[in-house]
């Protein structure tokens, strides 16, 4: 999977497909082809992140098949994965990437852990809800780390230079804060992430699109008393509402709770 951004303002290259609409992101069946790409985005001085995907979905088109390199990872990422491309079958906000991306990642993984206890794997399920709290958790920080890239390119309108200069140094400040805040808070994913992980304009916003907003869905879980059916259904009623800006819908609907108790 091919991400590419600019490096002076935070925005994403993205690409126009039928039906999808515009996203930012491209698959690639020819590994040398998608090589070749990324080093073309680079060659062109755009920020790219080039990572493999276990599992893709045509969006309920087609028979999505079950790859080799699907069933090569563990049970607990295979259960999340097929429900995770799952829930783009279910539905697809068109235009809407890191809405789809980050509802399906809530399904994956409540769905995940949900699929264990029914199987009467409380220990599987565990370590799925834990792996979901440590996404919530970097979620939130690249939140923060995407408002203060934005703030930092506001700040010098005029001069690339400055602005390119400027996000590094919020980058630099961003990797001291994973390492020393973030990673010792994490329960599922070992300390040499935070040294480790790549920085830059295209890895952020490849992984906001997975990540955007996860708390907000479980604030629907919870208000909805953790029924999972009952929460995809709201949350899909609420997108097709606010097509424009699904997120729109649901705070809006979350914010009619404001002060009641989850279940009230």
């Amino acid at each position: 999977m091919l991400s590419a951004a600019y490096r002076d303002r935070l925005e994403a290259y993205t690409w126009w497909f039928p039906i999808v609409g515009r996203v930012p992101y491209k698959g690639y069946f020819d590994f040398d082809a998608a090589k070749a790409a990324a080093r073309s985005f680079r060659d062109d001085g755009y920020d790219v992140v080039l990572r493999p995907s276990a599992a893709f979905s045509t969006l309920g088109f087609f028979n999505d098949p079950l790859t080799s390199t699907t069933l090569a990872i563990d049970s607990l990422d295979l259960a999340n994965t097929v429900i995770h491309e799952t829930t783009h079958n279910t539905f697809y906000a068109p235009g809407q990437a890191a809405f789809n991306e980050s509802f399906a990642s809530f399904v994956g993984a409540r769905g995940a852990a949900a699929f264990f206890r029914s199987r009467g794997e409380p220990v599987a399920a565990a370590k799925v809800d834990a792996e979901w709290e440590d996404e919530k958790v970097l979620g939130e920080f690249w939140t923060r780390l995407a408002a203060s890239l934005d703030s930092a390119y506001a700040a010098h309108p005029d001069s690339k230079q400055a602005r390119i200069a400027a996000r590094d140094t919020v980058y630099l400040e961003a990797r001291r804060a994973l390492i020393s805040d973030i990673a010792p808070r994490l329960k599922t994913i070992g300390p040499f992430y935070a040294q480790r992980v790549q920085l830059d304009n295209a890895a952020l916003l490849a992984r906001r699109v997975y990540a955007k907003n996860l708390d907000l869905f479980d604030r629907v879980y919870a208000l909805e008393n953790r029924d999972l059916k009952r929460t995809i259904g709201r949350i899909i009623s609420l997108a097709k509402s606010y097509k424009t800006d699904p997120y729109l819908g649901i705070r809006t609907w979350v914010g009619r709770f404001a002060g009641a108790a989850p279940g009230s």
